[in-house]
């Protein structure tokens, strides 16, 4: 398996030559791409690549992506907690949501906090055209997830080939 660096070169790699490719594209009128469009992407592509690794779910012990956090990086302990490495966090679908999810729900927690102990405390809108840069900042979070996963091995009928398996397991019993 790669090391948390290797993760890192590949994708930096990767996004170097997707670049390139998008730039010539662009250059030849093949494709549009916004600054804007690229500026979500290129977000989602790094902060899926430094700070929200499917390797988080090894945050108990010393992760790249969780010490990238800096003080806060203990919040990722309990993800660790709840999903066993290769597991459900390494599946090319539901695993990048997961961190997705757990971060909503940090935000939410520290949001109702800050509204229970200051209730005039003002809750952030979130912008209607939001879709049009959710697009390719997913894009570039997905991607960059789907680049580690590929260079760990895991193939994206992973969390099936699990599910099966727990399923047999569970037959086994009875």
């Amino acid at each position: 398996m790669p090391s948390g660096r290797v993760h890192n070169l590949i994708n930096i790699a990767a996004y170097s030559v997707l670049a390139a490719g998008v730039l010539v594209a662009a250059q030849q009128n093949l494709l549009t791409v916004t600054p804007l469009q690229a500026l979500h992407f290129t977000v989602g592509f790094f902060v899926g690549t430094f700070l929200l690794s499917p390797d988080l779910d090894l945050a108990e012990g010393q992760v790249d992506s969780k010490r990238r956090w800096g003080w806060l990086g203990f919040l990722w302990v309990p993800y660790g907690m709840l999903c066993r490495h290769r597991g459900l966090s390494h599946t090319w679908l539901v695993g990048p949501l997961t961190r997705l999810a757990y971060l909503a729900v940090i935000a939410a927690l520290v949001l109702g906090l800050l509204r229970f102990v200051w209730p005039a405390f003002p809750v952030p809108a979130i912008p209607q055209p939001l879709s049009l840069k959710l697009l390719p900042l997913l894009a570039g979070y997905y991607l960059s997830q789907w680049l580690h996963l590929i260079a760990d091995g895991v193939r994206p009928d992973h969390g099936l080939r699990q599910a099966r398996k727990t399923v047999k397991r569970v037959r086994k019993t009875f």
